[in-house]
């Protein structure tokens, strides 16, 4: 089994949340045992976003960081057990809204493909970029 970031790389609709993991200094912690949650926007989420958005969170890498942070849980949790609480805490320490009913969603974006297991974690498919706050 891959790790999320293997499986992230294989999957190749991820190379602008790949590229901010590694600008932000977070590939080492997400290559790591873990176990995480991460709620993966695609490309087309960061394409969404305003026009110069992507380009001024690499240039500020604390807040790019936070972010991200923001679309990973500690543990390990399916579908099914994220539908039991209203929300969870992120790393990024603000709580992450989950919608318990159809269809599923984290904060203000659906989840596309939920359940991807990987050797360190599950990784959610959002189609938007989830923000704190």
């Amino acid at each position: 089994m891959a790790s999320i970031l293997e499986t992230a790389k294989a999957a190749g609709c991820f190379a602008t949340l790949l590229t901010a993991v590694e600008v932000a200094g977070l590939s080492a912690a997400l290559d790591s045992p873990g176990p995480f949650t991460v709620f993966a926007p695609v490309d087309d989420a960061f394409a969404a976003l305003p026009p110069g958005t992507v380009q001024t969170l690499v240039d500020n890498t604390p807040q790019l960081a936070r972010i991200l942070k923001y679309h990973v849980l500690a543990g390990a949790y399916r579908r099914e057990q994220l539908i039991d609480q209203a929300e969870w805490p992120s790393l990024e320490g603000a709580p992450v809204p989950i919608r318990r009913a159809e269809p599923f969603e984290v904060k203000n974006a659906t989840v596309v493909n939920a359940d991807i297991v990987c050797d360190n974690g599950v990784v959610h498919v959002i189609n938007r970029v989830i923000l704190p706050g």
